[in-house]
């Protein structure tokens, strides 16, 4: 599916397509990335039914503001009322590199490697980075299929199949397919 735009208007769309993907190719487990928590949430209610377990991606705390987690109270206690996990951790292209650059300037590898992966769309950066990032936490094992949804901003609008790797085998990952993303972004 490639959307003319890029946006939260595909969200449903998107998470639909994930969910009929999953069983249909009994895919165990789906990471959705979630700042606020309204995707999470969505997903969370779209699957309470469904086999495969959704993991709900947060930023890490302070992301955008020092000691603030963005997830509200609510749709954290939603999310985890129909059984959905969550994990909140520091993504895998901005960690100590980010740090670095605001400190000293330049630049680090994880940014080269993020600005890479933007090529086919920030959703899809997303998407890659989560699929490490679960890894890492131990929410999903090494090599297992997941379907990963992403956004652009906010909301869904992509979503791939990815073999999964930790953070430090990062280049043993596979995205196997794209099921959706924006065409123009």
């Amino acid at each position: 599916m490639i959307f003319k735009d890029a946006g939260q208007q595909h969200t449903d769309a998107v998470l639909e397509m994930a969910r009929q993907t999953a069983l249909e190719r009994e895919i165990r487990y789906v990471a959705v990335a979630s700042t606020r928590g309204e995707t999470g949430v969505k997903a969370a209610r779209l699957f309470a039914d469904a086999p495969a377990r959704v993991i709900v991606v947060t930023h890490n705390v302070g992301f955008k503001k020092d000691g603030v987690l963005e997830l509200t109270p609510e749709n954290r206690d939603e999310i985890q009322r129909f059984n959905a996990v969550i994990h909140t951790g520091t993504m895998v292209t901005r960690g100590l590199g980010t740090a670095v650059k605001e400190k000293f300037g330049g630049f680090s590898a994880e940014q080269v490697v993020a600005a890479a992966l933007r090529i086919f769309g920030q959703g899809m950066k997303v998407c890659v980075e989560m699929a490490a990032m679960v890894t890492d936490a131990g929410l999903v094992p090494q090599g297992e299929d997941i379907i990963a949804v992403a956004g652009t901003a906010w909301g869904a609008d992509t979503a791939a199949i990815i073999a999964t790797a930790p953070s430090n085998r990062f280049f043993d990952l596979k995205v196997r397919e794209i099921l959706a993303k924006p065409g123009d972004f």
